[in-house]
């Protein structure tokens, strides 16, 4: 059966608008048929730790004999690993957070970015569809003094569709405080309508990967 590990990361659990657009893409999923299955992992809910040791980065196989590793620890990393191998594919929910991904998403993507295991010369989930879905709060348009303040997209891009080789398609939404901060209301009609493109896009999307 096709599994969609569905992955969200907003602090919000009302209002976020990364995960109305991550819910609209599992319900167009799950829509295809009960076959298509749903793996949630809410990261704020049920949040990760952080590593407990620097030897987590590695594998097993690839530590030091100093370096030892809390088994429970490594059962974590292993749990959060095999759940990623086992899914075909996989949305994720990134609201940027003072210009970065959330600690919560970034505790996630420390487990997964293991050279040896799913990096580094080694690339089980190559050609695997992940949706990124980023929502930004301001704007970061080509030309504005923005432009280059969003450092979460760039995250996904390298460690998922560089380094683990997985197929990106990212769809972003931004000004999405244009109906809470005075100096945005201008955009919030803009706002609004490309929220609604992103939701068209992914329920699309959602129809036709794998």
């Amino acid at each position: 059966m096709p599994s969609l590990l569905h992955i969200d990361s907003s602090a919000d659990l009302t209002h976020s608008r990364s995960r109305a657009l991550t819910a609209a893409f599992a319900d167009a999923w799950r829509a295809r048929g009960p076959e298509y299955t749903v793996v949630r992992r809410d990261l704020h809910v049920d949040q990760l730790p952080h590593l407990e040791s620097s030897a987590l980065h590695w594998a097993v196989a690839d530590r030091t004999a100093e370096e030892q590793v809390d088994p429970q620890a490594d059962a974590l990393r292993q749990e959060v690993i095999d759940e990623l191998l086992a899914a075909d594919v996989v949305v994720v929910g990134a609201p940027l957070y003072n210009y970065t991904v959330p600690s919560t998403l970034k505790a996630w993507i420390d487990r997964v970015h293991v050279p040896g295991v799913l990096a580094g010369g080694v690339q089980p989930l190559a050609g695997r569809p992940v949706v990124t879905v980023v929502s930004r709060g301001a704007t970061y348009d080509a030309g504005t003094p923005t432009e280059t303040w969003d450092h979460g997209s760039p995250v996904l891009h390298l460690i998922l569709g560089t380094t683990l080789g997985m197929k990106l398609y990212p769809v972003t939404v931004s000004a999405t405080l244009a109906d809470r901060i005075p100096d945005l209301a201008a955009l919030a009609e803009h706002a609004s309508a490309e929220f609604a493109d992103a939701r068209t896009t992914l329920e699309r999307l959602a129809t036709t990967v794998v």
